[in-house]
């Protein structure tokens, strides 16, 4: 079992950048697909990104494609969200989300059945 703490939410600017880690803590960080969601006020929670156990492959849902950046250093056992020029549309909690499970189809990694493990969430906002 693992557990995920957010970090590095916080208001920001229109056009601004942060980066938001996930610490995971527990054995075998390694053995975890590692997800990437958010939530905004009366918003269903959705798919921001997602990336494999090693990070070879990684997606985006097509709202931040090109804005923001998954990573992983597996070493640290922490994930990245690396997210640049922020919209006001993009104020939501943000949440880190873990899996063991080999799915034989990709598109559980983009919803969030596919987790069995969550972060508390970290407050990100964007004002215009």
């Amino acid at each position: 079992q693992v557990q995920l703490v957010e970090s590095g939410g916080g208001l920001v600017q229109a056009g601004g950048s942060l980066r938001l880690s996930c610490a995971a803590s527990g054995r075998s960080f390694s053995a975890y697909y590692m997800g990437w969601f958010r939530q905004a006020p009366g918003k269903a929670r959705e798919f921001v990104a997602r990336t494999s156990k090693r990070g070879l492959t990684t997606d985006y849902a097509d709202s931040v494609k090109g804005r923001f950046t998954m990573s992983r250093d597996n070493a640290k056992s922490t994930v990245y969200l690396q997210m640049t020029s922020l919209k006001p549309e993009d104020t939501a909690v943000y949440y880190c989300a873990g899996s063991t499970t080999t799915y034989f189809s990709d598109t559980y990694y983009y919803t969030a059945r596919g987790y069995d493990y969550w972060g508390q969430g970290t407050q990100v906002t964007v004002s215009s």
